[in-house]
Parts: C-alpha cells; structure tokens; sequence
C-alpha cells in the first residue's frame, strides 16, 4: 500500500471521528446559547439590563468549554480532510 492511500485511509478516519465527536457539544452549545438568549429577552422584557452584565454564570462557562471541545474536534475533522486531499495528491 503506498503512502497517499495509507494518507487517505487515516484522513478518512480522522475525519469521521472529529465528525462524531463535534456534534454533541456543538448541539449543546446551541441549547446554552438558545437559553441564553431567551433569558437576555426574559431581562430585557422585566424591565432590567439586557445582559447579565460582567458576571460569569455556569451557563457562560459551560458554553465556553463547549465550545472549545467542538472547536477541537473540529480541528480533527479538518486534519482528516487534509490528510486526504494530500493523499489523493501523492497517489495520482
């Protein structure tokens, strides 16, 4: 087996694990957000500040290290495709 297909073979699994691994915090994140944005409307609607300010709520933490969970495995992802399209290259 040559090195662009044994390239190709890890780019493919490299992407399908980043790809598996990116979707649950991905889509928790969104729900955070989602929330977050309901609860900036619920302030804004009674009447207080639109945002809750300088404080740092477990929301706001959780969405930050989700986010860079899904950034990382997306990063993978990406190696994946690389590896790939730089495999298709050398076995041309």
């Amino acid at each position: 087996m040559s090195l662009g297909y044994a390239l190709v073979a890890v780019g493919v699994v490299l992407f399908a694990l980043g790809y598996a691994r990116v979707r649950a915090p991905w889509s928790r994140y969104r729900e955070l957000k989602a929330r977050d944005a309901n609860a900036a409307r619920y302030r804004a609607w009674r009447g207080g500040p639109p945002s809750a300010g300088e404080e740092r709520t477990g929301a706001a933490v959780a969405m930050a290290l989700l986010r860079r969970e899904a950034r990382a495995w997306a990063t993978v992802a990406v190696v994946g495709v690389a590896f790939v399209v730089v495999g298709f290259l050398l076995a041309a």
